[in-house]
């Protein structure tokens, strides 16, 4: 299968890599033109995982998103999702007959859905063409080549086999799952959770008091989880739980970042703007808490982050009472 990555991004040139590395070429989406140009003359991303070496012999890169729709039968999605529907719309019609994956954490604004869902209302994609690779993987890892894990989850096993055994080297290790949604959602909550630790941080809370939120955490995505979508799963998988830990505490997290800096006193909107990487726990928050009004149902943590990013309430006072809410 002819494989075409979509984005230009940590997360879309560490897929390259491990997709090159597996076959004779890989098809490269980059909407900026002079950094496709930089790649193919000198064999790395300048503003991405700046160490990791691509063999420009491996790679069709181009700015022409229809040709490389055209000759991929695999796309991986990698664009951010507050950018995505703006890529998607504009090759909405070419995508009816591809399999795509989506690499992406997050919820797409626009239509308030995660990619997949998205991908099945607004691109006419049948549920069996649509997959999802998660974590717990931070691109910076697969840089430095260090061992790390990824679950494919799709409907077809059999193009989730087909997709895991490309994503498989010496330093990853795949395992294939059929829970779509669950995956994704917990992709895109985990998020949410990262900037409640990382918020916690930046008060200056300290590691006992992270146990509790994460403990916390994981219970509350699953029942997030349960209410959309209940099905025989396991919460403390690598796709869930694992990944709910590696981005809640890692250094490399983005969503933690952001929250580490509005505890440390910066208002949500300089804080994102600061940031040189897109934080999709931000946008996930907003459709989280409303898809949690309507379950009728507590989701403390999701609801204190949202009244923090969206409700204006001091980052202090909105942890104080998620606090008194733990267990």
């Amino acid at each position: 299968m002819q494989f075409g990555v979509l984005g230009g991004g940590s997360w879309a040139t560490a897929l390259v890599k491990i997709l090159s590395e597996n076959n004779d070429k890989v098809c490269w989406y980059m909407r900026n033109k002079n950094t496709a140009q930089h790649i193919l003359e000198q064999g790395h991303n300048p503003k991405y995982l700046t160490g990791v070496t691509l063999d420009p012999n491996r790679l069709y890169i181009t700015h022409d998103l229809e040709k490389i729709i055209q000759k991929s039968d695999v796309l991986v999605l990698a664009v951010p999702s507050p950018f995505l529907n703006e890529v998607l719309v504009k090759v909405r019609g070419l995508l009816k007959d591809k399999i795509v994956f989506s690499a992406v954490k997050g919820i797409v604004p626009e239509t308030k859905l995660i990619v997949g869902e998205h991908l099945h209302q607004h691109c006419e994609l049948t549920m069996d063409n649509i997959g999802v690779i998660t974590g717990p993987c931070h691109a910076e890892e697969v840089a430095l080549e260090k061992l790390s894990y990824l679950t494919v989850a799709c409907q077809n096993t059999d193009y989730a086999t087909q997709v895991a055994k490309q994503l498989q080297c010496d330093y990853i290790r795949t395992k294939v799952s059929d829970d779509i949604i669950g995956t994704e959602y917990a992709a895109t909550l985990k998020n949410i959770y990262a900037i409640a630790a990382g918020m916690a941080h930046g008060l200056g809370y300290g590691d006992n008091f992270q146990s509790v939120l994460m403990s916390n955490s994981i219970r509350e995505m699953k029942r997030f989880i349960n209410k959309l979508h209940k099905m025989k799963r396991n919460i403390n998988n690598s796709a869930y739980l694992g990944d709910l830990l590696v981005t809640g505490y890692s250094a490399f997290s983005r969503n933690r970042m952001l929250g580490n800096m509005i505890g440390k006193g910066y208002t949500v909107k300089s804080a994102i703007m600061e940031m040189t990487m897109v934080s999709e726990g931000y946008y996930a928050t907003q459709t989280a808490y409303l898809l949690s009004q309507d379950f009728n149902k507590k989701f403390p943590i999701i609801e204190a982050v949202h009244s923090v990013l969206y409700q204006q309430e001091p980052v202090r006072k909105a942890m104080a009472k998620l606090c008194e809410k733990l267990d």
